[in-house]
């Protein structure tokens, strides 16, 4: 495959993960406090599966094993929201398998995988590591706010998903500058802004309370 066609593969994908910023971020502008829209999911999962296929078309593990983790959750949320049952049935089999495909893939053909992943000679495996802990940073976020939406009873966006979100960000442009990835690159810069005034709409909420 053409080096265009993956950037634009993963440029798609960044494109609509700062779409999904957008509209939480509009949402939340509106209602003076953090909201969770629908849409900010549904455009989650769209740019996680494209930026899975970036990361295999780029041999990047990092970016592979973040939107794994990330994946579920979004369901989660959708779920939580009501709006993943009115999916049709075939619709959200076909959601649900996807990732589980790709890692069963990834395990018939280790060998491929491994070597792929893993020991390319311009890639140090530092760099990977670096990668692989600032993408699990960055899914954190994902992990705790599911881990308090769950036992708020409803989808949420906390303060500390947004301070995550800044750490791991932080980390994931520092290995694109490395590894000279323009996707990540524009991606992550691109959140800055929304993480940061999140953090403020929520400080303001919770002064008003």
């Amino acid at each position: 495959m053409s080096k265009i066609l993956i950037i634009a593969i993963g440029f798609t994908a960044q494109l609509l993960f700062s779409a999904r910023l957008i509209v939480q971020w509009i949402s939340s502008e509106r209602a003076k406090k953090v909201m969770s829209p629908i849409l900010f999911w549904q455009l989650s999962m769209a740019g996680s599966v494209l930026l899975c296929t970036y990361g295999w078309l780029r041999n990047d593990f990092a970016i592979i094993l973040g939107q794994l983790i990330a994946y579920y959750i979004y369901i989660w949320n959708l779920n939580s929201k009501n709006f993943w049952k009115k999916l049709p049935l075939f619709s959200r089999w076909i959601f649900y398998l996807l990732p589980a495909t790709a890692v069963i893939y990834f395990l018939i053909s280790w060998q491929d995988t491994f070597t792929r992943l893993f020991t390319q000679e311009n890639i140090p495996i530092k760099l990977i590591v670096f990668g692989v802990i600032g993408q699990f940073t960055f899914t954190l976020r994902f992990i705790y706010q599911w881990n308090y939406s769950r036992k708020a009873g409803e989808s949420l966006l906390p303060a500390t998903f947004w301070i995550i979100s800044l750490t791991g960000s932080a980390m994931i442009i520092i290995y694109a500058v490395i590894r000279q990835d323009p996707v990540l690159l524009l991606g992550q810069a691109t959140g800055f802004i929304v993480y940061i005034r999140n953090i403020m709409i929520g400080y303001k909420e919770t002064k008003k309370r």
